[in-house]
């Protein structure tokens, strides 16, 4: 099981290609900053405009960077379960500690659907399997009582949850598995999730914050979630803003201003962010004190 801020890297470009010394400078702040984990080949890392060599040169980029101190999830999900398992069997192969799969977006599955999907997805491999829930990109979700039947395929081994929807949260724990990592995807409310029992969250704000992200989920677990809430509140603006346009544009910006990659370079369909977003960003990494 993996347990608190997995951060879901972005993928640094230059001149159109992967910037790995940008890369592995974000993997140390990260190190440096205590996370878990990396998910690479994720949204974050803008995954559909990523060349399966490049997911490749970026994981074994990540791998070495990170010398073993975290572990590594490789995004494997797609709207194909074809697509999926080569995936998925392409993450076995590299040595990814365990494999992140979306729930398939656009052509909206039947919630049997989804349990063959994700069932013939994990009978494709010996390794964990992680479970993505995000609504808010693929229209169609995970229902709790699929979840449950999803549990008792053996290398099922946890839930990335990202609806930002609480009451499906509280039910999703109503059948907790000791042996499953139930994570966060939603930033906004990783705090409340952590509070009905989750164990940390799959972040893009850790990019940023992770260390502090830490010592809130471990705040969150010790003395509830309203106490870290409160705590971690210096922080919401800066949560709000990293989530203004499509991420990942704010946070690439975010982190080529506090000099961490070179570039908030993206790839089309996304833009960089507008002038006065990054206005706004800019301040507020200046009000905290991660920017001079």
């Amino acid at each position: 099981m993996i347990k608190g801020i997995v951060t879901a890297l972005v993928t640094p470009f230059k001149d159109s290609k992967v910037d790995e010394n940008s890369l592995k400078n974000l993997v140390q702040s990260q190190l440096n900053m205590g996370v878990q984990g990396f998910v690479v080949n994720g949204t974050t890392a803008e995954s559909p405009n990523l060349y399966k060599e490049e997911v490749e040169q970026i994981f074994n980029c990540v791998k070495q960077a990170a010398s073993g101190k975290a572990k590594i999830i490789l995004g494997t999900g797609s709207n194909s379960t074809a697509k999926t398992i080569e995936m998925t069997k392409f993450a076995e192969k590299l040595g990814a500690d365990g494999s992140l799969v979306v729930v398939p977006y656009y052509n909206k599955p039947t919630q049997q659907g989804l349990y063959q999907h994700f069932k013939a997805v994990a009978e494709c491999s010996t390794q964990d399997i992680m479970l993505y829930n995000v609504p808010g990109r693929t229209i169609t979700k995970l229902e709790a009582e699929t979840v449950f039947k999803l549990q008792e395929i053996k290398n099922i081994k946890g839930i990335k949850e990202a609806s930002a929807d609480l009451d499906f949260d509280k039910k999703l724990f109503s059948n907790a598995r000791e042996d499953w990592s139930y994570l966060s995807g939603d930033d906004a409310t990783t705090l409340d999730f952590v509070g009905l029992g989750g164990h940390g969250a799959i972040s893009v704000l850790s990019h940023v914050v992770g260390d502090k992200m830490i010592q809130a989920i471990e705040q969150a677990q010790e003395q509830g979630a309203e106490v870290a809430k409160k705590e971690f509140a210096r922080f919401n603006k800066l949560t709000q803003l990293l989530f203004a346009e499509p991420n990942p544009t704010p946070v690439k910006f975010a982190l080529s201003e506090m000099g961490i990659i070179e570039s908030d370079e993206l790839r089309l369909p996304l833009l960089p962010a507008t002038e006065s977003l990054k206005k706004e960003i800019s301040q507020e990494l200046k009000s905290l004190g991660l920017i001079s």
